[in-house]
């Protein structure tokens, strides 16, 4: 009995000794073989990662803004670029209406005076003398309305073309004051109406002096209006009909343009 108590004591003495000798290499395991250490660390670099790519994605958004930015503005100089060509080209184009109008006043009063285009053209094709009179009372009238048109005063001018074309329709003025009406109202910008004016010297005197003007003319009216077949078929019936005539040179030059435009 006392030595089967003797093994009893000794077996728990060992499993004692067994259990602390356990415990103490559990204690002097290396940080990098503890299993708690690499799961530790495992997820301190699995965060660490998380961190990196939440970074690169910040900084990815900022890159892809900042990038939209750079193309608004390289947007916004291109509408710039346009603006200020679109408005050199009306600024060149005011310049030249101007300057053709003014060449073709000092042409007619160097002629000696506003009836120089059909006042007188039998050969020529104005209206028939029997067709047509001329009074002191319409020469004056046709004047005055042509005077305000050098002075500038196009409003005016309009209303005296108009007011001269009604009381005097049959005058041997009558073509050039159709015309000189159009060309009011071009360089006031109503290109509808200054259409409508040139189209009535073609249809009512087909044979004035004034007709390759006017056809020039309702071909300038159809560009700045977009229509630009009905554009190039008034030039090129210019060109084509009146080659030695200035007018054909100039329909010529604006086809040439409506080609460069792709119109």
């Amino acid at each position: 009995m006392t030595n089967r108590a003797a093994m009893v004591r000794a077996a728990i003495w060992g499993f004692v000794c067994l259990a602390a000798w356990s415990m103490a290499g559990c204690a002097t395991t290396p940080p990098e073989e503890d299993p708690v250490h690499i799961k530790l660390n495992d997820l301190d670099t699995r965060l660490t990662r998380i961190e990196r790519v939440v970074s690169n994605q910040s900084l990815l958004d900022l890159a892809n803004q900042v990038e939209s930015l750079r193309s608004d503005v390289r947007a916004m100089h291109n509408d710039v670029d346009v603006l200020s060509h679109s408005l050199e080209a009306a600024r060149k184009q005011q310049h030249d209406l101007y300057a053709d109008l003014d060449a073709r006043l000092k042409a007619i009063e160097a002629r000696g005076g506003g009836g120089g285009g059909g006042a007188g053209a039998g050969a020529a094709g104005a209206p028939a003398a029997g067709d047509s009179q001329s009074t002191d009372s319409d020469k004056g009238a046709y004047q005055a309305a042509f005077d305000l048109l050098k002075a500038g005063q196009y409003d005016r001018a309009i209303a005296g073309f108009q007011d001269f074309l009604s009381k005097y329709p049959n005058s041997a003025l009558a073509d050039n004051a159709q015309y000189w009406l159009g060309e009011a109202y071009y360089v006031n910008k109503q290109y509808q109406e200054s259409l409508a004016a040139f189209q009535r010297v073609a249809d009512k005197f087909p044979g004035s002096r004034k007709l390759p003007d006017a056809l020039l003319k309702i071909g300038y009216c159809d560009y700045e209006l977009k229509e630009y077949s009905a554009a190039r078929g008034a030039l090129e019936q210019v060109a084509a009909k009146f080659p030695d005539q200035p007018a054909a040179r100039l329909a010529q030059q604006r086809l040439e343009k409506m080609a460069a435009e792709k119109h």
